[in-house]
């Protein structure tokens, strides 16, 4: 343990997240790595009788504790006494809505998207929605994840706002750890035949409005509403029509300033944006968006027959460089 401790801090990791399956001895454990680092511990606890790890918690002052929100066998009263930042995971098949018990005292979620407690596992895709809609409805707490994060799932997940990633056998097992740890940070996507539409926002998470019958206060309002900068505009077959941009709805403003009240819906309409198509693995998106001339924030996303099916946006990932 001594050599991993020296090896991880060499390549300045964040936390030492350590995983206790209902094991009071795992105390020994942050004892002993107490003594060889000062890198903060960030304890997750799979247990049905959490309490009974309180009294540690706060000897040892952990810094971040999760527990793991089906074990539990009613809700978590965290005492005072406990200083640590308190989380709550969740696997794959629990609804996020379950994090509302918990918001007032709870600092961030973490996502299990493999079996919790078990190395090895496959990144489960179904999360990427999981930790949007949580994003939108929780905007003040921090997403972690867990599980199956290699380099390309880590790129994805910085793009969609995670602010951590737990990453295990990827990162121990890999020839060389400061090569792994250089991955899973970088802002070059690492190949892995993951296709846009398994990352992509869907048709029921963006801005959409039909052509017909949509006003110009109708596109604002959707813009304004979403607040991704954009909305997308189909036809009454679902094809892309457009989208109308915060760009566009400036353009078509300077057009018509001296004529505001003749404005109409096409003349803030963009009717051949630069679009993706949502086959495309990720990394033909990468290298479509470098081969574009244009600075791109965002993609609508369509398939071969020109339906819109989606949207990327790398606003997130941004932040994150």
């Amino acid at each position: 343990m001594q050599e991993l401790v020296q090896e991880l801090d060499g390549f300045i990791v964040d936390y030492f997240h350590i995983d206790c399956n209902d094991d009071l001895q795992v105390f020994d454990d942050i004892k002993a790595i107490r003594k060889l680092s000062k890198t903060p511990i960030d304890l997750h606890i799979i247990s049905s009788e959490p309490e009974k790890f309180f009294p540690l918690i706060a000897e040892t002052n952990v810094e971040l504790v999760t527990f793991q929100f089906e074990n539990l066998q009613r809700k978590l009263e965290i005492p005072k006494e406990i200083k640590s930042k308190l989380g709550l995971a969740i696997v794959s098949e629990t609804d996020i809505s379950i994090f509302n018990q918990y918001k007032d005292r709870f600092d961030f979620i973490l996502f299990m998207t493999t079996t919790p407690g078990k190395s090895g596992g496959t990144f489960n895709k179904e999360n990427f929605k999981k930790i949007r809609s949580f994003r939108q409805q929780f905007p003040g707490k921090k997403i972690h994840v867990d599980g199956g994060v290699n380099a390309d799932i880590s790129f994805v997940l910085r793009n969609i706002g995670v602010f951590a990633v737990v990453s295990g056998s990827y990162l121990v097992n890999a020839s060389g750890i400061g090569n792994a740890m250089h991955n899973l940070r970088s802002d070059y996507y690492v190949p892995s035949g993951m296709h846009v539409s398994d990352v992509m926002l869907g048709k029921d998470e963006i801005p959409l409005l039909n052509e017909n019958g949509s006003s110009l206060l109708d596109v604002l309002k959707s813009i304004e509403e979403y607040n991704l900068g954009f909305t997308t505009i189909i036809d009454d077959g679902g094809k892309l029509a457009g989208i109308s941009s915060s760009a566009d709805v400036r353009k078509g403003l300077i057009k018509k300033i001296n004529d505001l009240s003749s404005m109409q819906v096409k003349d803030i309409l963009n009717r051949s944006p630069i679009r993706v198509y949502d086959d495309f693995t990720v990394s033909e998106m990468i290298e479509f968006v470098k081969n574009t001339k244009q600075n791109i924030l965002y993609l609508p996303v369509v398939d071969r027959e020109n339906n819109l099916t989606g949207a990327i946006t790398f606003t997130n990932l941004i932040k994150g460089e």
